[in-house]
């Protein structure tokens, strides 16, 4: 009778085949981990400038359409003092030239 020793023996050896085989596949999957992670560190730092650019262009954006706006406002009020003034004056103060052209 042989025993258990050669049984032993080959499930010791299927063992160790598997666990090799698992080594392998964990080194494999860290592999693709590291690079996971340096893509994302590359993508959180283009997130960064994006989000600083986005802050900056949302800032000159205000700005230019708070000026706009003001600018608009100037047009309207003048547009309505110059309907309301006299129709010989341009602008008040200044008198429309006559029918000799300005002197």
């Amino acid at each position: 009778m042989s025993g258990p020793g050669p049984a032993l023996r080959g499930y010791n050896a299927e063992l160790q085949e598997g666990l090799a085989e698992l080594r392998a596949r964990r080194e494999e999957l860290s592999g693709r981990i590291r690079e996971e992670e340096a893509e994302r560190g590359r993508l959180q730092g283009r997130l960064w400038a994006l989000t600083q650019r986005l802050a900056r262009t949302s800032e000159s954006l205000a700005r230019n359409l708070a000026a706009r706006g003001e600018l608009d406002r100037t047009i309207a009020e003048t547009e309505a003092a110059y309907g309301k003034g006299n129709p010989g004056r341009v602008c008040p103060g200044v008198r429309a030239p006559g029918p000799g052209g300005p002197r």
